[in-house]
């Protein structure tokens, strides 16, 4: 008897019963506090508060020549937070829960997510068009409205969101609690690693991490909608399904007028073409002539077409010998 991961996927039982979240007391009572606090720290950007003085305090510190040994990793860390790749590795571990549990919930789940995360974090970057660190240009200013894109941190709102999906999909409350704590921990360690490189203002991060908090904490609302995408995904799939089923094979159609094959002509012995068969006419009647005897029916057989000898059906001629015939002998009488 098989033991081995393949033969248990063989006997998989029917798919888990999942339990889908909703909008409770508790979720939305943080929904509304994350809401003020994103709301908060916009604000105090915009009016060039102690925020913006805790900016750049951080950003002349220089934390990546503070501790100059930490540079080569954390380079490495911080793609634990860009879209691309993460997106790639999430996306890979859904779809086999997707195939486990028979469901495209997983996927849809996280499509919904990035999609409100790219338009929600997208549309404050470009509104807001605040410059990095490293494109700073007055001591002390907000870099506001200068054509920049650096306000929430994308790779830090990306590591909540990408992360903690896996947290929000989990099936049982000790995976929930267990991968809570880890996307919690990544979460802030790339926010902390772009404040470390140069690349965020510490706001920035702090927005980030709000941005990502409340697309998690609404995804509930999204649920009927990916219920209804699931359900006409797979409707789809099954009139695909029945219209295979029913298109039929083209039959041959028998007894019916067949196109006349071409007319193959015969060949000789040695593989040459054959000269056409001679057909006889037909015997035709004469008239009576003139004198009133009666003319006899005379048939005509016609003569056979000289047929083309092909120049390699000529009998060889050997160059021994005379090409004459040979004289008769004249008669003698006697």
């Amino acid at each position: 008897m098989r033991t081995d991961i393949f033969a248990r996927l063989d006997r998989e039982p029917e798919p888990p019963k999942i339990e889908i979240p909703r909008m409770s007391r508790t979720r939305l009572a943080l929904f509304g506090g994350t809401s003020a606090f994103y709301l908060a720290i916009v604000v105090a950007v915009l009016l060039s508060s102690w925020l913006v003085t805790l900016d750049w305090k951080v950003m002349l510190f220089r934390p990546y020549q503070q501790w100059p040994e930490l540079h080569a990793t954390l380079d490495y860390f911080v793609v634990l937070g860009q879209r691309g790749p993460t997106a790639v590795m999430v996306a890979a571990w859904l779809g086999w829960r997707s195939w486990r549990q028979h469901t495209l919930r997983p996927l849809l789940a996280l499509g919904a997510a990035l999609l409100a995360l790219n338009v929600t974090v997208g549309a404050v970057k470009l509104g807001l068009g605040r410059l990095g660190p490293h494109y700073a240009t007055q001591i002390g200013s907000a870099e506001l409205f200068a054509g920049g894109d650096i306000f929430p941190s994308g790779h830090t709102a990306n590591a909540v969101v990408t992360w903690g999906i896996l947290a929000y999909l989990a099936t049982t409350p000790r995976a929930r609690r267990h991968l809570s704590a880890l996307s919690a921990v990544v979460a802030l360690g790339v926010g902390l690693t772009t404040v470390y490189l140069g690349t965020h203002w510490l706001s920035d991060v702090l927005l980030g991490w709000a941005a990502g908090l409340l697309i998690l904490l609404g995804l509930p609302w999204c649920e009927p909608l990916i219920a209804r995408a699931e359900a006409m995904i797979l409707a789809v799939r099954e009139q695909l399904r029945a219209h295979r089923r029913r298109v039929p094979s083209v039959p041959v159609a028998t007894g019916g007028p067949r196109p006349a094959p071409y007319p193959r002509l015969p060949v000789t012995a040695d593989g040459g073409p054959a000269a056409e068969p001679v057909r006889e006419p037909a015997a035709e009647p004469v008239g009576a002539g003139s004198g009133g005897r009666t003319a006899t029916v005379r048939t005509t057989l016609a003569q056979p077409r000289p047929h083309a000898v092909v120049r390699s059906e000529r009998t060889p001629l050997t160059p021994a010998g005379s090409r004459r015939p040979p004289r008769s002998r004249p008669l003698t009488g006697g």
